[in-house]
């Protein structure tokens, strides 16, 4: 596991770059015709399978899920918000015993989003483009090999997809993300985590 100094620091460097920008950004913000809204989605995560230790493809996973929820603002063509995301795996395979048992890896993600939706006149559909940055904190278990930690690290994400509009005050969204993590640090141990995750799920303006 991260000593509590470097996940403190990293959460700092993170977080207090967000905490100035969204303070320059809420006056205009406030000023600006804007809609809050809420949002719910889940779907299947495809996790990339995990280099440990320099060792290629150590861990290869089945096909999990995972499920977003966001609060944030929309305004004109640009959407902001906060989401917490779980994203879970079960394990394959690892290198050393194939297949294992009961082995998982399992991500919670804290990130700060932004998206374009691009206007398509007379349509109820719009498509749209999305970032974010933020925190994860992963848990690996193997019990097989005794093993179960946790690691903090910086991620990223990039996405696009569709809203459709049901009425006027909800869109069911339909997307795709991928997610990447910085290497996290098991004790010691180093492993690449992340991949990729097909969406659907509902926005409600408030």
């Amino acid at each position: 596991m991260l000593a509590e100094p470097q996940i403190h620091t990293t959460m700092k460097k993170l977080i207090l770059p967000l905490l100035v920008a969204g303070a320059f950004a809420a006056p205009s913000m406030a000023q600006a015709a804007s809609t809050p809204y809420v949002s719910l989605s889940t779907g299947l995560n495809l996790a990339n399978n995990s280099t440990v230790d320099g060792v290629s493809n150590w861990m290869t996973y089945k096909t999990g899920y995972l499920v977003n929820g966001a609060v944030g603002l929309k305004m004109d063509n640009v959407r902001v918000e906060a989401e917490i995301g779980y994203h879970h795996n079960a394990i394959d395979k690892v290198f050393v015993i194939a297949p294992t048992t009961n082995a998982s890896a399992s991500l919670w993600t804290f990130m700060a989003n932004a998206y374009y939706d691009f206007d398509m006149k007379g349509s109820s559909v719009s498509p749209y483009v999305m970032g974010g940055l933020g925190l994860s904190r992963a848990n690996v278990k193997i019990p097989d090999l005794a093993t179960d930690d946790s690691s903090s690290q910086f991620a990223w994400q990039l996405g696009a997809g569709i809203g459709i509009k049901a009425s006027n005050e909800v869109t069911i969204d339909l997307g795709y993300r991928y997610l990447k993590p910085s290497e996290g640090d098991f004790s010691g141990t180093k492993v690449t985590l992340g991949g990729s995750g097909i969406l659907a799920g509902i926005r409600v303006d408030l």
